[in-house]
């Protein structure tokens, strides 16, 4: 009768697979049947002391039998790994310049091992639980895929939005009271301004408002002197800020 040893990898994809992706070792194999479950695996090569064989479809923890002419003989079990799905990113969009961490939330995430955004792979890959994964965004641009693979497979279907690198080249008006109030419109031609995060004059934090992707219009808060108006987008800091001057009142 046969003597083995329990199937390397244990585990793999609910939809079969891969070709000859387990491998059985042992003695007196020669003429054996695999199943998996109640299923028969597709014996790839066999030399009586090894076995490659292609698990079949199936769920969940499945015994594995080794059929040899001197009867039939237990291999341990082996376990099918679902599809991951993915529900959602923590953020879909972040900086062109990549380094930021988000967190991928849905099933079968645990035994994650390459998360991709577009063709580029991500790294610093965590998978935390079954329910979710971390991974921090490489450099890209524009919207890519995101896809995640596991042991159980490969999905994709959530997308990921590199924003511009945000300069800014005008400001109107450029000055106000000191009691702050004034409407300033601050404009960027080449775009970037429409995942604007937070304004500040100074180090003060100021109220805006989105008009366009071309141009927002914050409010200045109470200051004084000439300070820097710092925009965060979601592609990052402003690289050119623009000066606002309170003025004082008159004498």
């Amino acid at each position: 009768m046969a003597t083995i040893t329990s199937p390397v990898p244990p585990q793999g994809p609910a939809s079969g697979g891969p070709p000859g992706g387990v491998t059985i070792t042992g003695t007196n194999l020669t003429g054996a049947v695999v199943k998996f479950g109640t299923r028969l695996g597709t014996v790839v090569t066999n030399t009586g002391t090894v076995i490659t064989v292609t698990p079949p479809p199936g769920n969940g923890a499945v015994p594995v039998t080794v059929t040899t002419p001197g009867g039939s003989v237990s291999a341990g079990q082996y376990f099918y790994i679902g599809q991951p799905f993915k529900a959602a990113l923590s953020a879909d969009t972040g900086p062109a310049a990549g380094g930021n961490t988000i967190t991928i939330t849905g099933t079968g995430l645990a035994t994650t091992s390459g998360v991709s955004f577009g063709t580029t792979p991500g790294t610093g890959i965590v998978a935390t639980n079954d329910g979710s994964v971390d991974v921090v965004v490489p450099a890209g641009t524009g919207t890519v895929p995101v896809t995640v693979t596991t042991k159980g497979g490969t999905t994709n279907g959530l997308f990921y939005n590199y924003a511009p690198t945000l300069s800014t080249d005008s400001i109107s008006p450029a000055s106000g009271p000191q009691s702050g109030g004034t409407p300033v419109s601050i404009g960027a031609t080449t775009g970037g301004l429409s995942t604007t995060e937070s304004v500040s004059f100074g180090a003060n934090p100021a109220a805006f408002g989105v008009v366009s992707d071309n141009l927002i219009v914050a409010y200045s808060p109470p200051g004084t002197g000439a300070v820097t108006v710092n925009i965060v987008t979601a592609g990052g800091p402003d690289t050119t800020p623009q000066t606002f001057t309170y003025t004082p009142p008159p004498a």
